[in-house]
């Protein structure tokens, strides 16, 4: 429900904060999304900044946005301001690997096997 979703702790923010990862990366993994965090770099992939690529500055759980590199805007006093973006309008072209993230990669993409294989059988 939209109260669920605008009401939600950052804990559960940060599921529901998640991209699409590349075509390249999704064939590598067999994962098609993943909570996105900082140092990823991703690509933008819809809206007035289409094609713009960057690393993630910051994921702003509280506004539901992300931050990328070099996508920023001059105000009027002269002052650079990063532009928010949605999680969803973007992919992820490059992960930032930690150890949680390849179990997390790992766990995803076996449930999805199971579930193909479940289908199968069926």
């Amino acid at each position: 429900s939209r109260r669920a979703h605008f009401t939600a702790p950052s804990h559960i923010r940060r599921k529901l904060m998640a991209a699409g990862l590349s075509k390249d990366l999704r064939k590598k993994h067999d994962v098609r999304a993943i909570p996105v965090r900082k140092g990823d770099e991703v690509i933008v992939i819809r809206g007035q900044h289409k094609g713009r690529e960057g690393k993630v500055l910051s994921v702003y759980r509280k506004k539901w946005v992300i931050h990328i590199e070099h996508l920023t805007r001059e105000k009027v006093n002269g002052a650079s301001v990063q532009i928010p973006v949605h999680p969803s309008n973007v992919a992820i072209t490059t992960l930032k690997m930690t150890k949680d993230r390849e179990s997390i990669l790992s766990r995803k993409a076996d449930g999805r096997k199971a579930r193909a294989a479940r289908a199968e059988s069926a």
